[in-house]
């Protein structure tokens, strides 16, 4: 995924720091407002894991630090739940004059709680998740239990959480106890999916429950079992990143009810950045795959590697040429299994690539000038007649300028 960094300002005229991952190509079909966690960044390792399974489905992802944190600027003390949601909304709106309006919304404990509140405000919104999110904002108090009695009397005092201080002001535990932030769950009316651990020592599953109870359907509850509140583990975070985004077709959508022009049938796009290994990005037209190498050289086997890409798409242009015959002719065919190999040969000291395909005609019993009518036809489809013939690949280096 592609990544730009982004400044905006909210409500207040404070800066506030952003960042954009794009799909390949750069051209997401919808887009996801993410909220983080509270006193974490954009920059938690999870957000990172979460975000790229919704690129690799096409989705665009926005993600802010909120006033005081990470990179924003605001001080903190100040802040409070009512003041996240208001930088919600100065996020959805930069998103809607500069990409457009979110569709989606996440959000990742406290930030779990504000996307609930925050969606029946963005009036784009089809649907929200909620990670390890309290079904109730207060339910943070807890975290100031030993500060309570000084920030009341003091007007504030110095917390620490996480390993790091933070200043709570009175302000903020007043915000929490006000009827502004009481959960407004059951009014909704959007279509939600509920993501916690059973595991979860920092906000315990019951708030899930509490959530899922509240909600109106379409609602949906998914467990992450083994997972700690902040999904420390890679494969948690890739895992919720990946159920949102399929998830996220059913009442978001995709692309995929566009039908692809015949300019966009001749162009592939592979884009591959530096910390994702040899795990690229492809895109064509309104497709999206990925592609990569196995453990044994370096790789992280998400996807095929680009020899079994095109060994793939032999065997598959085979194999739908045969049925196109086959159906006009009104041959009794089921099923066309194409199976191909790819072997080495040296000859004369000239290295060559052999494939070898094998066509296994599946149902009725055809008659043998039929059978080997259709051979003939799978050595006609498209990428056979390509890799059997001298192909020019011109290659050159272009520069696009950043939007």
């Amino acid at each position: 995924m592609k990544t730009r960094k982004i400044k905006f300002d909210n409500s207040e005229g404070l800066e506030l720091s952003a960042e954009i991952d794009l799909p390949a190509g750069d051209r997401a079909h919808h887009f996801v407002l993410f909220a983080h966690c509270f006193t974490c960044s954009k920059n938690l390792r999870a957000v990172k894991y979460i975000s790229k399974g919704l690129t690799d489905s096409g989705y665009g992802v926005f993600k802010f630090d909120f006033t005081g944190l990470g990179q924003s600027g605001g001080d903190f003390s100040n802040t409070n739940f009512s003041s996240n949601i208001e930088d919600l909304l100065s996020a959805a709106k930069y998103m809607e004059e500069h990409y457009r309006s979110p569709d989606l919304l996440i959000g990742h404990s406290l930030g779990g709680a504000a996307v609930l509140q925050a969606a029946r405000l963005i009036h784009s919104v089809k649907g929200v998740a909620t990670i390890a999110a309290p079904h109730n904002p207060g339910h943070i108090k807890h975290l100031f239990e030993d500060y309570e009695e000084e920030i009341h009397s003091e007007g504030s005092a110095k917390v620490t959480l996480a390993g790091r201080t933070f200043t709570i002001k009175r302000q903020f535990l007043e915000d929490l106890n006000s009827e502004s932030v009481t959960p407004k769950i059951r009014s909704l009316k959007k279509p939600l999916l509920i993501l916690h651990s059973p595991q979860d020592r920092i906000v315990e599953i019951k708030n899930a429950e509490k959530i899922y109870n509240d909600a109106m359907h379409p609602k949906s509850f998914i467990s992450l079992d083994g997972s700690d509140h902040l999904m420390t583990k890679k494969q948690d975070a890739i895992y919720a990143g990946q159920v949102i985004a399929q998830w996220s077709l059913r009442y978001i959508g995709t692309d995929d009810t566009v039908e692809d022009d015949e300019h966009s049938k001749e162009d592939i796009i592979a884009e591959l950045h530096e910390e994702d290994g040899f795990t690229t990005d492809v895109q064509s037209g309104t497709h999206r795959w990925v592609a990569d190498e196995p453990k044994s050289v370096g790789g992280d086997n998400h996807g095929p590697a680009p020899g079994q890409l095109l060994m793939g798409a032999l065997a598959s242009c085979s194999a739908m040429t045969v049925m196109m015959y086959i159906r006009r002719k009104n041959w009794p065919l089921k099923c066309i299994r194409v199976n191909v190999h790819k072997s080495k040969e040296n000859s004369s000291g000239i290295p060559k690539t052999i494939y070898n395909k094998k066509v296994q005609l599946i149902g009725p019993e055809l008659t043998t000038d039929q059978k080997n009518r259709c051979l003939e036809i799978a050595g006609r489809c498209p990428v056979h007649r390509t890799l059997s013939s001298s192909s020019t690949i011109h290659s050159e280096l272009y520069e696009k300028n950043e939007a």
